[in-house]
C-alpha cells in the first residue's frame, strides 16, 4: 500500500517538463513584447527631443503647432508652460520607465533603482496633472468629450498606480510593489499605445475607418482612447494569473496571444515611425 501511495504521489516527469517549457515560452513571449515596446518608445523619445527642441533652439515655439492642435499660444504663459513641462517630461519618463522594470538594473544598482523610481513616479504624477490641465483648462485639444474622458481616466489611473506602487515599496512588500509598478508603466505608456494602435488600424484598413481624420472624431477613436490603457492592463492581469497558477496549456495560450500582440504592435510601431516620427526628426 505504501508503495502504491508513493507512486501516485510521485510527480510525472513528462508533465513537469511540459510545465517548464510552457513557463519558458511565456517568459520569452513577455520579453519579446517588452523589447519591442522599448524599441518603439526609444524612437518616440528621439522624435520628441529632436522635433520640439528645434522650436526652442530657433526661438519659435509656434513650430510645435505643426503637430499639435492645442500647441503654443502667444501670451498664454500658464498654458505654454504646462505644455512645455508635459512634453519635456514625456521624453524623460519614456526613457526612465523601462529602466525600472529591467531585473538586471534592479539587482546590480538597487540605489539607482530606488531613486530613479521616485523620480519616475513624481514625473508621472506631474505629467498626469499637466495633461488634465491641458485638456480641461487650456482647451483646444483634438477629440470630443468621450476622448477627453478616456484620457482623463488614464491620467487618474497613473496617479492611483503611482500611489499604490509607492505605498507597497515603503511597506517593504516588493512583490506587490513590482506589480503596481508594471501597471504604472503601462498606464504611462497609454498615449504611446494610442499612436501605435492608430497606425496599426490605418495600415490594416488601408486608411481611416471609424473616424473622421479632419475632425479626429469617431467611434474607433472613442474606443481607442479607453483601450490605450485598459487593454494592456487587462492583458497584464491575465499574464499575472497564468504565470502564478495556470497549467501548461493556459500558459502556452497566453504566450501565443502575447506574440500576436507583439506582431501587431510591431506593425503599429513601424507605421508610426515611418509616418509620424522619423520624418520629423
Amino acid at each position: 500500500m505504501i508503495e502504491v501511495v508513493d507512486k501516485r504521489m510521485k510527480p510525472d516527469p513528462v508533465q513537469i517538463s511540459k510545465q517548464n517549457k510552457a513557463a519558458l515560452m511565456l517568459d520569452h513571449a513577455a520579453t519579446a513584447w517588452f523589447a519591442a515596446a522599448v524599441l518603439g518608445q526609444l524612437i518616440f523619445v528621439v522624435y520628441i527631443v529632436a522635433f520640439y527642441s528645434r522650436g526652442v533652439i530657433a526661438g519659435d515655439l509656434a513650430l510645435w503647432n505643426k503637430v499639435l492642435a492645442a500647441g503654443y499660444e502667444p501670451g498664454n504663459t500658464m498654458g505654454n508652460t504646462a505644455l512645455a513641462v508635459h512634453l519635456l517630461l514625456a521624453a524623460v519618463i519614456t526613457i526612465a520607465g523601462p529602466l525600472q522594470l529591467i531585473p538586471q538594473v534592479r539587482a546590480s544598482v538597487p540605489q539607482f533603482h530606488r531613486w530613479s523610481g521616485r523620480v519616475y513616479m513624481v514625473t508621472a504624477c506631474i505629467m498626469s496633472l499637466t495633461g488634465l490641465y491641458l485638456i480641461w483648462v487650456k482647451g483646444g485639444v483634438v477629440g470630443g468629450v468621450v476622448q477627453h474622458t478616456g484620457t482623463s481616466l488614464n491620467a487618474l489611473a497613473i496617479l492611483l498606480f503611482s500611489y499604490m506602487a509607492t505605498r507597497y515599496a515603503m511597506a517593504g512588500k516588493f512583490g506587490i510593489h513590482r506589480r503596481w509598478a508594471i501597471r504604472l508603466y503601462l498606464a504611462v505608456s497609454g498615449v504611446w499605445f494610442f499612436r501605435v494602435g492608430l497606425l496599426f488600424w490605418l495600415i490594416v484598413n488601408k486608411g481611416p475607418v471609424g473616424f473622421d481624420p479632419k475632425t479626429f472624431l469617431g467611434p474607433f477613436l472613442d474606443f481607442l482612447t479607453f483601450a490605450q490603457f485598459l487593454i494592456p492592463i487587462a492583458v497584464l492581469e491575465v499574464y499575472f494569473r497564468v504565470q502564478q497558477k495556470a497549467g501548461a496549456n493556459a500558459r502556452l495560450a497566453v504566450a501565443g496571444g502575447l506574440m500576436i500582440l507583439t506582431l501587431a504592435m510591431g506593425v503599429g510601431i513601424f507605421g508610426a515611425s515611418m509616418g509620424m516620427w522619423l520624418p520629423r526628426i
